[in-house]
């Protein structure tokens, strides 16, 4: 039976979703370091919002029928590290583009999983700018503003020319990312706004 499961789990799943990024634009090489970048960046925003970590992860890797590609805490953090902003070389490896594809279902699913989260964080910004207060004096913004700078400028190599303010504003853009990646079609939005970005960053 689990021989059966495993061998299951070795096409990829939902299989409509993944034809749909098969079907979508695939990137360029020239691309390819922005993309992992903003890949990694997203994840960063959706762990530091949520509270997930690697087991999670892993785990929609297997709902999802794609642990072929993200089999362990070890092949997950591999392909993390390929984001060029990271510190350290070791274990930095080549994002293929189905590795990509996967990272963009898995992320998109976890994000669907935590919508109420999401949006009541959405919601929350919308009304501290209505208010004309700063985010960081809600309570769940705030905390979710300080663990996205702290992890950034834990994970990522110390860059003089960024600042507080811009973090802030980087990890209130990410949080409203995640809104439309959280819904219908989320995974199509992601793939192609990776590819968008990949060609401004």
């Amino acid at each position: 039976m689990l021989k059966v499961m495993h061998s299951a789990a070795n096409s990829p799943a939902p299989s409509s979703q993944w034809e749909d990024l098969i079907n979508l634009p695939a990137p360029n090489s020239v691309q390819w370091d922005n993309i992992k970048t903003q890949l990694d960046l997203v994840l960063l925003a959706l762990e530091t919002l949520t509270g997930i970590g690697s087991e999670a992860m892993l785990q929609a890797a297997v709902n999802l029928n794609l642990e072929s590609r993200v089999p362990d805490r070890v092949a997950l953090w591999r392909l993390r590290q390929s984001n060029p902003l990271r510190k350290g070389q070791g274990g930095r490896k080549k994002l293929d583009v189905e590795e990509a594809r996967a990272l963009v279902l898995i992320t998109c699913y976890l994000a669907k999983q935590h919508q109420e989260l999401i949006r009541r964080a959405v919601g929350l910004l919308e009304q501290m700018a209505e208010d004309n207060r700063e985010p960081h004096q809600a309570a769940l913004l705030g905390d979710y503003i300080d663990a996205f700078c702290n992890t950034y400028q834990d994970r990522m190599e110390e860059d003089a020319t960024i600042s507080t303010d811009e973090l802030t504003h980087l990890a209130l853009k990410m949080l409203i990312d995640l809104l439309f990646y959280s819904g219908p079609g989320g995974h199509r939005r992601l793939w192609l706004a990776l590819i968008d970005r990949s060609i401004k960053f």
